[in-house]
């Protein structure tokens, strides 16, 4: 059974963000990268379904020539092989450019599985999976808790609201979006890392897997939030300000 992760490298939680000039996103080239934590837990996922059923698991990249650590990292988790799609500016690219990206290399792999985190945390979009299996062809479903193999086809629990949940069987090749919370993140060991160092990742560009970045939607400005502070006394006796108070939070701030 091959296995194929798709994981995205985002800025460490400890970075310290700042607005590039022109305001459409950060500034990245001091920032450490790291495995963007709902595709940690795809990887889990992944490795758990190898170390159950056997098989490859194969983990899939695109970011720039720095974000082949954050391969390595998977690797010495586990994954047997990565595939790095080399491309400066990923910030740029909408869920639909990334998804015929992403797809354009899974096609090459032939792959039975193909998982993916819910959504991302820097951009949160949670669409790129499923544009994936779309162009892809392939059945998925979104927010599973977890996976069974059997004979050939899946079982999968879904999440739904308010506490429901839903079981569903499908056919592979598939792809799903694994739900953060689906198993304990495992750490990297010393003979994981070392072994890293000698596993295979195969580097693939835009122009060779024939896609070109046509986007679908822009950022026109990203800023931190304004800070705005404003005091208003209201006159008149307790019964008269609590009167007023009130009618302010229901009509003006419109939080009652």
């Amino acid at each position: 059974m091959r296995i194929l992760v798709a994981i995205k490298p985002v800025p460490s939680r400890d970075s310290t963000l700042r607005v590039a000039p022109g305001s459409t996103w950060i500034i990245t080239d001091d920032i450490a990268l790291e495995i963007n934590e709902p595709d940690a837990y795809a990887l889990e996922a992944a490795l758990q379904l190898k170390e159950k059923h056997g098989g490859e698991v194969v983990v899939l990249c695109a970011g720039p020539a720095r974000a082949a650590q954050t391969i390595r990292e998977a690797l010495a988790k586990g994954a047997d092989r990565g595939l790095h799609i080399e491309q400066e500016g990923m910030e740029g690219w909408d869920p639909l450019s990334a998804g015929r990206l992403l797809a354009a290399a899974a096609r090459n792999e032939t792959p039975d599985l193909i998982l993916t985190g819910l959504q991302s945390d820097d951009l949160g979009y949670g669409q790129t999976g499923v544009v994936m299996a779309e162009l892809l062809g392939i059945p998925h479903g979104t927010i599973i808790m977890s996976v069974e193999v059997r004979d050939g086809r899946i079982r999968v629990k879904r999440e739904l609201e308010d506490g429901w949940y839903q079981n569903v069987e499908m056919p592979l090749p598939a792809l799903l979006t694994i739900q953060s919370g689906i198993g304990k993140l495992r750490y990297a060991t010393l003979m994981g890392i070392k072994k890293a160092k000698t596993k295979e990742v195969k580097r693939l560009s835009a122009a060779e897997l024939e896609v070109s970045f046509t986007p679908c939607l822009q950022i026109e400005r990203l800023y931190l939030p304004e800070r705005s502070k404003l005091t208003q006394f209201l006159p008149g006796t307790a019964k008269e300000v609590a009167a007023a108070l009130l009618e302010k939070l229901r009509f003006e701030e419109r939080v009652l």
